[in-house]
């Protein structure tokens, strides 16, 4: 009788161990998913603060490397005017960028290693700041 205890009791641990490391990765998918969506909203406000921007004057216009490769450099470059909160948006590029590249670490994210392409200038048309290539 104790030997068939001792079977069941090791198959039971057997078991609750790997429910365990389901619900681990179950986790992780579920913190990775809310992570990216964090990420995701942030983005969504940075480039909603520049979008508000109008220019009347190409001086006005200015362009910051905006997210983090896991390669390395910018995903891309967004362009912006002074008519907006300059210091808030430049904070927020700077706090997204930290975060995406900790998030590239910590869930071992890959991309292709090209970088974004760097805007020479910026124009002011129709007052919309155009970023130049």
């Amino acid at each position: 009788m104790k030997s068939y205890l001792k079977y069941f009791m090791g198959f039971a641990c057997f078991i609750s161990l790997i429910i365990a490391g389901c619900s681990s990765n179950d986790d992780n998918a579920s913190n990775y998913e809310n992570e990216l969506e964090a990420l995701s909203l942030l983005k969504a406000d940075i480039e909603g603060l520049a979008n508000e921007s109008v220019c009347n004057d190409t001086t006005e216009c200015k362009f910051i490397a905006l997210g983090s490769k896991p390669c390395g450099g910018p995903w891309s470059y967004l362009v912006y005017t002074t008519s907006i909160d300059v210091a808030q948006l430049e904070a927020a590029v700077r706090d997204y960028n930290k975060k995406e590249a900790a998030f590239n670490i910590k869930w071992n994210i890959n991309s292709e290693c090209e970088f974004a392409l760097q805007p020479t200038n910026v124009s002011c048309e129709n007052n919309t700041c155009i970023l130049i290539y």
